[in-house]
């Protein structure tokens, strides 16, 4: 991410170079000079947008500090959340099978959506109470899908094909 200091060196660059080239009436190359500020301020826009996403270690040191359940149900608790999270998102799925989406109200992604947040937060918390990091989890996985994918093996059941 680009730090504040080099944004504003460049704008005032920008300016003054702006300012040079639009005395001189050389318009031409104000015009590009400007285009390829406005091409640079886009891309910080993307690199701002694409900042807000949170890899899955960080969300699960977020997701831990609002774990609130009794140690004793350390691995039980976000195991049986995870069950219910998961039906809850099925249930969701089930209602669009049977009405179709036509019938479905405005928001029902952003509500099915809600409902996989809540899976990723039990996730997380069962993640955490074994002392593993949801991002080697990740890892492992995606490791797992492309050795099948490799392997031609994606279809199928069992763990080790």
């Amino acid at each position: 991410m680009i730090k504040n200091t080099e944004y504003l060196n460049r704008k005032n660059k920008f300016i003054e170079e702006g300012k040079e080239l639009y005395d001189r009436n050389d318009l031409t190359k104000f015009a590009s000079l400007t285009a390829q500020f406005i091409s640079y301020v886009d891309q910080l826009v993307v690199d701002f947008e694409e900042s807000k996403s949170l890899n899955f270690n960080d969300y699960q040191k977020i997701a831990k500090t609002t774990a609130i359940y009794p140690d004793e149900y350390k691995i039980i608790y976000p195991a049986l959340g995870l069950v219910g999270e998961a039906g809850e998102v099925a249930n969701k799925i089930k209602k669009i099978a049977r009405d179709g989406e036509d019938k479905m109200s405005s928001d029902w992604t952003q509500q099915l959506a809600s409902e996989i947040g809540d899976v990723l937060w039990y996730c997380a918390a069962l993640a955490s109470d074994l002392s593993i990091k949801l991002g080697d989890i990740a890892s492992h996985n995606r490791d797992k899908l492309e050795a099948r994918l490799t392997r031609g093996t994606l279809q199928g059941s069992g763990d080790n094909r």
